[in-house]
């Protein structure tokens, strides 16, 4: 567990950057161990997702999301994976999907590159939700998609010094992505090692569960090894009260990333088959109990755990709208774009002009 020391004042007199590896000097010979690019206590990185459309800031029609309506945040979040070959609702997966070409897999448009070449986009930090679902946890544990994975690893590699924020298997424990648990830690760590082999030194790697029905020992089951991870993640949805991961990254010594987090409130059936009540934030009755419900409860995991919770990703898209979520129980009826709300627009600019988001690294 990390010492927690008071240093938001030295932190911002000394104009510290984001940790990369190393250690925060203070005075009296005090020292803070920090995770790569984890900034100090009392500080929280901001990421916005997960597509196209949610994010905007890029010509039309990606031009009225998140950033053409809310102060810069710290990063963006957006998706690849190595699974080719597979179909997601009617579009057939080539393998890093996402990256140079504009793909829709059923979630909206993505495209890495067109944000990366655009000014608006220059000093934000990248998170990547990585999969290899259908199987391919085992093919990659077992030796193949060297060159996919190589591939992958030379775009990272050119996007230095931007810090990347690398989620391998995200949501590993969950049953819709069934991941086989050998093969999955196994594969994890082989795209690590080569990665430090290819001397990639701009990623941080994130081991993200989906934050429900993880006890520590199930957590402990899957978990590659402390030099193998450097953030623990997890999931911020309808089932936020029964998260374990804060608990088991502070024990571990490790920051935490709430890697994925949309207001979703649940029915009385939840628990039994995911289902969460319309949620729409336009409508100004949904977006009063969206902000009491979700919105209080998520400011308050971050405020109350300022010494592990570290950056956090907001998913600002219209998910009813994406053919993804359309049989979905947990997703098909909310619609979550904050510009859509003078409300929650108003809320949300007040708790990020706060000093917990201002991380003091331009």
């Amino acid at each position: 567990m990390k010492q927690i020391i008071p240093v938001f004042a030295v932190f911002l007199l000394l104009g510290c950057k984001v940790g990369s590896d190393s250690k925060l000097e203070l005075p009296q010979n005090q020292e803070i161990d920090l995770a790569k690019f984890e900034p100090a206590d009392g500080h929280c990185l901001l990421f916005i997702g997960q597509e196209l459309e949610a994010i905007g800031g890029l010509d039309a029609p990606y031009n009225d999301g998140y950033l053409d309506h809310f102060p810069k945040p710290d990063g963006f979040t957006m998706y690849t994976g190595i699974s080719p070959g597979a179909e997601s609702f009617g579009y057939t997966m080539k393998g890093l999907d996402g990256i140079w070409t504009t793909d829709d897999w059923g979630d909206s448009d993505n495209n890495m590159s067109a944000q990366l070449e655009d000014p608006d986009f220059d000093d934000l930090m990248l998170a990547i939700g990585f999969w290899m679902t259908g199987g391919h946890d085992r093919k990659i544990a077992n030796g193949e998609h060297g060159e996919m994975i190589d591939r992958f690893g030379h775009w990272l590699k050119s996007l230095a010094p931007r810090p990347v924020f690398l989620r391998i298997g995200y949501e590993f424990h969950g049953p819709w992505n069934n991941y086989d648990r050998e093969s999955y830690i196994k594969a994890y760590k082989r795209i690590k090692d080569r990665y430090d082999e290819m001397g990639i030194d701009n990623v941080a790697y994130v081991w993200q569960s989906h934050g429900f029905d993880e006890p520590h020992d199930l957590l402990e089951s899957w978990y590659p090894g402390d030099e193998y991870v450097d953030w623990c993640g997890y999931s911020f949805f309808a089932r936020w009260q029964d998260e374990q991961m804060i608990d088991f990254a502070r024990k571990k010594g490790k920051p935490v990333f709430i890697a994925e987090a949309t207001p979703t409130i649940g029915s009385l059936t939840v628990k039994e088959d995911g289902k969460t009540i319309p949620l729409v934030l336009s409508n100004d009755h949904h977006a009063e109990r969206a902000w009491n419900e979700w919105f209080v409860p998520f400011f308050s995991a971050i405020e109350n755990n300022q010494d592990v919770v570290k950056a956090v990703s907001y998913i600002n898209c219209n998910w009813k709208s994406h053919r993804m979520w359309f049989d979905n129980p947990h997703f098909q009826e909310v619609d979550a774009r904050m510009q859509t709300s003078p409300l929650i627009t108003e809320r949300w600019k007040k708790k990020i002009s706060t000093k917990i988001f201002a991380s003091g690294n331009p």
